[in-house]
């Protein structure tokens, strides 16, 4: 790190504590040839990612909106908040840690659905029916079909 006072780039970290409720390290430093402290802060950097929608267009991820989904289709089940929020958090980590950036719908979709699978399978099934937006009784069927032969 560059002492901002001399320039030089040796320096020593005197302290480091959690700052921004633990989304970055304050760390103060001492520079090694003038001796001036000074402040640096380190976060995780993040890249942005970009949703492939089914007909092409893209846009950014928005956690929020895969929450939506899964609260809609969780209405009136015994799945806790908490639940549902760390399907949220666990779907959105997953997708940071993949090498794209630029994810198609089809994938998240997919993604919420496995993980509501193990929760609820009413919920499943819920989001599912808009998801796959089932045109008729027999692909309803059918998918509820492959669900009791998981079992």
């Amino acid at each position: 790190m560059k002492c901002p006072y001399c320039g030089q780039v040796e320096s020593k970290v005197v302290d480091s504590r959690p700052a921004d409720d633990g989304e970055s390290i304050r760390r103060r430093r001492e520079c090694l040839s003038c001796g001036k402290r000074f402040t640096t802060y380190e976060t995780v950097e993040t890249l942005p990612l970009i949703v492939i929608k089914k007909d092409g267009s893209r846009q950014s991820f928005e956690k929020d909106k895969v929450l939506k989904g899964i609260i809609h289709a969780c209405a009136q089940r015994p799945v806790p908040m908490e639940t549902m929020m760390r399907i949220a958090d666990e779907v959105e980590q997953e997708l940071q840690n993949s090498m794209n950036r630029e994810i198609s719908a089809t994938r998240i979709g997919e993604l919420v659905m496995d993980k509501l699978k193990a929760v609820d399978e009413v919920s499943y099934v819920r989001f599912a029916s808009v998801y796959r937006q089932f045109k008729d009784i027999d692909s309803f069927m059918e998918e509820l079909n492959k669900l009791l032969a998981e079992r």
